[in-house]
C-alpha cells in the first residue's frame, strides 16, 4: 500500500464522490478519478484499483498525490496540456497562405490538402507534413481553396444603376393598374429511360437505371406577374426571335386582353428586342402589339433583378428536376404545375427596394464628384 499518499475521505467528500459516480453525466476521465478515490478510501491497493478500472498504477499514484497535495477538486480536474510544438513557423504559414491563394498546379482544378502538403515539403526543409497540419492552418486562416463564389455585380456603372432603380420602382408599386410582367426563359433537356424504373416500396427506395437516352432539348418561357399570384409557362422547341415575338403576342392577345399597356421586365438577351416582332409579323401587326408593350430591361450582369428567374428556380426544383422524355410530356407537366401554383395564388415577396440598393450598394455607386473633378481637370 502506498504510505506516502493516503486518501482519507470525510463523510461529505465521500458522499460527493459517490453522487458523481452514480448519477449525472460527468466526463469519463473525471468519473474514473472519482472512482479511484472512492476505492483508495476503502483501502484498495494501487494494483487493485488499476485492475478494477483498467488503468495503470502510475495513474492511480498521480491521482492520490493530487488529492493529498491539493484536495478533492484539484484531484478531479486536470492541468491544461501544452500539446506539441507547431509544425510550421510563422514564415512557413505565410508561405502556405500565399500558395493557397495562387493558381493550382497545371492539370488540377483546385488545391487539395495533399497537394498543399507536397508543395510545402518542396518549399521548406520539412521531410513530411501531414494533411491534418495543413487543414488546421487553413482553418485558422479561414481559407477554403475548394470553394469559389460568383459575383452578381462586377461593376456598378451609371447605366447599371439606372436600369436597376427603374426595375425596383416597378416592383415597389402597390396594386398598379398597369401590370408588370417579368419574362425569361430556360433550356431543358429531354431525357428518356433505357429501362423501366422500379417504384418505391415500404423499406425500399425507387430504383432507376443510371443509363439514359437523350431526346434533344426544349425551351421553357416563363411569364410571372410581379404583383399578382399569376404565371404562365410555355414550352417551345427553340428560343428564336420568332418564338419571343409569339410570346409577346400571346401576352397581349390571350393573357391581358383588356389592358391598354403591359410593362415587361426582361434581360438583355439578343432576342429580347422590338425588332424581333418585325421579323415575325407584318409591320402593322408588329406595331399593334408593341403599342401595348413597354420594355424595362434589367442591367447587364443584373438578371437576378428579374422575378422570372426566381420563378424558374421554383419550376426547376418542383417540376423539371427529373427525367422528362419528350416535349409532349413536358407541355403537360408544366401545365399541371402552372395550374396548381396559380390556384394556390403563390406570389414572390420581393423585399429589395431602391432605398436598400442605395444603402447596401452605396459604396459601389458611381462617384459623381470624382467624375466632375476628372472632367474639370
Amino acid at each position: 500500500m502506498n504510505i506516502k499518499y493516503i486518501i482519507d475521505l470525510n463523510e461529505e467528500e465521500r458522499k460527493s464522490l459517490l453522487e458523481l459516480t452514480q448519477g449525472g453525466k460527468p466526463g469519463a476521465r473525471k468519473m474514473k478519478r472519482a472512482q479511484k478515490k472512492v476505492l483508495a478510501d476503502e483501502g484498495s491497493t494501487d494494483e487493485a484499483i488499476a485492475s478494477a478500472l483498467k488503468t495503470g498504477t502510475s495513474t492511480v499514484f498521480r491521482t492520490r498525490r493530487r488529492f493529498v497535495e491539493g484536495g478533492i477538486e484539484h484531484a478531479l480536474t486536470e492541468a491544461s496540456r501544452p500539446g506539441g510544438s507547431r509544425k510550421l513557423t510563422g514564415r512557413e504559414e505565410a508561405l502556405l497562405v500565399a500558395t493557397v491563394c495562387s493558381k493550382p498546379p497545371e492539370g488540377r482544378a483546385r488545391w487539395t490538402l495533399e497537394l498543399l502538403a507536397d508543395k510545402m515539403v518542396s518549399l521548406t526543409e520539412h521531410e513530411d507534413i501531414s494533411r491534418a497540419t495543413i487543414g488546421r492552418r487553413l482553418k485558422e486562416n479561414e481559407l477554403k481553396p475548394w470553394q469559389k463564389r460568383m459575383w452578381c455585380i462586377p461593376k456598378v456603372t451609371p447605366s447599371f444603376v439606372a436600369c436597376m432603380e427603374d426595375v425596383l420602382d416597378l416592383y415597389a408599386e402597390e396594386a398598379p393598374e398597369t401590370p408588370v410582367v417579368c419574362f425569361d426563359e430556360t433550356p431543358t433537356q429531354l431525357i428518356g429511360e433505357t429501362r423501366s424504373p422500379l417504384p418505391a416500396k415500404p423499406g425500399e427506395t425507387a430504383i432507376y437505371d443510371y443509363e439514359y437516352k437523350r431526346n434533344g432539348t426544349s425551351n421553357v418561357f416563363v411569364f410571372v406577374d410581379a404583383h399578382k399570384g399569376w404565371r404562365h409557362v410555355k414550352a417551345t422547341r427553340r428560343r428564336t426571335n420568332i418564338d419571343f415575338a409569339e410570346c409577346m403576342r400571346d401576352l397581349v392577345d390571350e393573357h391581358y386582353t383588356t389592358t391598354p399597356l403591359i410593362r415587361v421586365v426582361l434581360d438583355n438577351l439578343s432576342t429580347h428586342k422590338a425588332a424581333s416582332l418585325y421579323e415575325a409579323f407584318e409591320p402593322a401587326e408588329a406595331r399593334r402589339i408593341l403599342r401595348r408593350l413597354e420594355f424595362h430591361f434589367t442591367p447587364k450582369h443584373g438578371s437576378w433583378l428579374n422575378m422570372a428567374e426566381i420563378e424558374i428556380g421554383v419550376l426547376v426544383s418542383q417540376c423539371l428536376s427529373r427525367r422528362i422524355p419528350d416535349r409532349e410530356t413536358l407541355v403537360n407537366e408544366v401545365a399541371a404545375w402552372t395550374k396548381a401554383r396559380n390556384a394556390a395564388g403563390a406570389r414572390i415577396n420581393w423585399m429589395f427596394r431602391v432605398e436598400d440598393a442605395r444603402e447596401k450598394l452605396g459604396n459601389a455607386y458611381p462617384d459623381v464628384e470624382a467624375t466632375r473633378e476628372a472632367k474639370a481637370a
